[in-house]
């Protein structure tokens, strides 16, 4: 009994760390937005955009690392960790367009990525 105790309240651990996980995600790329903006209109854009990019791309690993501890204690799908593992990839794809500077795919991408991580957020 204390073992199925423990084992539930992991998987509610590891499920209100996933949900974290994506908040913070989705709230990185948001905030990337925001500072693709000021690219355009601040001199200091490029340097918050950039320092973004690297906060939005850890902030990918960790809903990785989320995923895989909602996903082992509980036992349940590894769905989850498909989805994270996907947008961590689709993070790779918008960190070389940016770094090659192809804006005609990087900002539809980053549009596309925020909304599936919006969706990602109202599921959890």
């Amino acid at each position: 009994m204390a073992t199925q105790v423990t084992t539930t309240a992991k998987a509610r651990r590891g499920a209100s760390f996933l949900r974290v996980a994506i908040g913070l995600q989705t709230l990185t790329i948001f905030l990337q937005a925001v500072s693709a903006g000021l690219l355009l209109t601040a001199s200091y854009g490029e340097t918050l955009h950039s320092v973004g990019a690297r906060v939005m791309y850890g902030a990918s690993m960790l809903y990785v690392l989320a995923a895989v501890l909602a996903w082992k204690p509980g036992g349940g799908s590894p769905r989850p960790v498909w989805y994270a593992s996907g947008f961590l990839v689709l993070a790779s794809v918008q960190v070389v367009l940016g770094v090659a500077h192809v804006p005609a795919v990087h900002l539809p991408l980053g549009v596309v990525m925020f909304a599936l991580s919006v969706l990602a957020l109202a599921r959890r």
